[in-house]
């Protein structure tokens, strides 16, 4: 199968990674700033990239910033902070039609290149501080997002569960940060921190389409920064349970909320990762599969109920939605369905299905020109190499042998309940 490659060249304090392809009528821009997740910055980190795209030196408003970017033919500019395994990661994504597809021959991807490199480079800063009334209209838009979480009882309780099974680990520290934090931030302390992520952090420049690489690298060289002198390795600590935790919370709300979380201490680039995602597709990741089968459809015990891997920490996240009477059952439903993986009890059929639905969820991935970077980079993440079509070929070689191996690792560390108030009286 023809898939896409990388090409990658060492630059001035970054890695720029090129990815030509036929593939799309776009061309998509990546920034990746990588850190360790930290107590300290996480508030700052999620503050810095939305005051950074809101405007710059030169586009001094953000319907300047904005106004430019509808003259790039309508091109789309925007940020994410995540965390991967134990990192926090800010995102920049400017995405510019391709003009080898318009009448008009603006050098479309040379300027939208220079354009990052503005609003990286070149923020509005006054006296060593950014902008006062973009700190404060700023700060408010993170202090909202942050109180969502709190708002969507769905969200809420994965962060709940992560807080209590992580507790003394830098994984349960918020990609979004601390709302208690946000406003002893100042646009003078953002500023000392914005230097000093651009001297310290692992940067990375994606940039795919149907480009032609010399040039671009050429362009690229507006991007000075200095040469980073640490090296950020991913180091997760392997953990085995000793006892399963179980915490029990109450709120007003209409349906309980039951996440479980297990230690599997796989990840990423380790040679059982894709036979991982094969027991989860099988116990929880699909419609097809076991939770959704025997929790939802069979016992009627959930309104949804699913697992999903946390690729670079080596977790498995299970999450249902039950009524409070129903807790001990579902629990018991749950773990049945877990040994049942254990002892191999699961067909050639859901194999074969779960071979085809994760294959067909991968050429999904990569059909979309950010899915593709998404893939590359979690190869920066971990500091491996897995190859594009190791995805597909890995999975399909996948044995139930290897299977249930991976099954016998997975154990159970906490689980958390979010309860209505009737919880409270049973």
């Amino acid at each position: 199968m023809e898939l896409v490659k990388e090409y990658l060249v060492e630059k001035s304090g970054y890695t720029l990674h090129l990815i030509p392809t036929e593939k799309y009528k776009t061309n998509t821009i990546v920034w990746k700033m990588k850190a360790p997740l930290d107590k300290e910055t996480a508030t700052y980190r999620a503050l810095l990239p939305n005051v950074l795209q809101s405007n710059s030196k030169k586009y001094t408003t953000t319907s300047a910033l904005r106004s430019y970017l509808d003259e790039l033919y309508g091109a789309s500019f925007f940020t994410d902070v995540s965390k991967k395994g134990e990192f926090h990661i800010i995102s920049f994504t400017l995405e510019v039609a391709n003009e080898k597809f318009l009448q008009d021959k603006t050098p479309l991807l040379q300027k939208a290149i220079e354009f990052l490199s503005e609003v990286l480079q070149n923020p509005n800063v006054t006296d060593r501080a950014f902008d006062e009334a973009t700190m404060r209209k700023e700060k408010h838009s993170l202090k909202r997002r942050i109180q969502s979480v709190y708002d969507d009882k769905m969200r809420y309780a994965s962060v709940r569960l992560v807080e209590e099974m992580c507790k003394d680990e830098a994984y349960a520290i918020h990609a979004s940060g601390d709302e208690d934090k946000v406003d002893k931030i100042t646009g003078a302390s953002l500023f000392d921190y914005y230097e000093r992520a651009f001297m310290e952090d692992k940067m990375d420049l994606y940039i795919i389409g149907d480009i032609d690489s010399n040039e671009v690298e050429n362009f690229c060289s507006l991007f000075q920064f200095q040469d980073r002198t640490t090296n950020q390795q991913q180091h997760v600590e392997e953990k085995s349970v000793t006892k399963v935790k179980e915490v029990k919370e109450t709120q007003d709300i209409n349906q309980g909320k039951l996440n479980i979380g297990c230690r599997t201490n796989i990840k990423y680039g380790d040679s059982d990762y894709f036979t991982l995602q094969m027991f989860n597709g099988i116990f929880g990741g699909f419609p097809h599969s076991k939770l959704f089968i025997n929790v939802r459809e069979k016992e009627s015990l959930a309104y949804y109920a699913a697992s999903r891997v946390e690729s670079h920490k080596g977790l498995l996240m299970i999450m249902s939605g039950i009524d409070s009477k129903n807790y001990d059952k579902a629990v018991s439903i749950i773990k049945e369905q877990m040994d049942l993986m254990k002892d191999g009890s699961f067909t050639d059929e859901e194999i074969s299905q779960t071979k085809a639905v994760i294959q067909n969820q991968f050429l999904e991935t990569i059909d979309s020109a950010r899915g593709v970077i998404e893939v590359f980079y979690h190869n920066t993440v971990a500091g491996t190499n897995v190859a594009i079509n190791d995805w597909i070929e890995k999975t399909n070689s996948t044995t139930r042998d290897e299977i249930v191996a991976v099954a016998q690792k997975v154990e159970l560390d906490t689980i958390y309940f979010l309860s209505g108030m009737e919880g409270e009286q049973g």
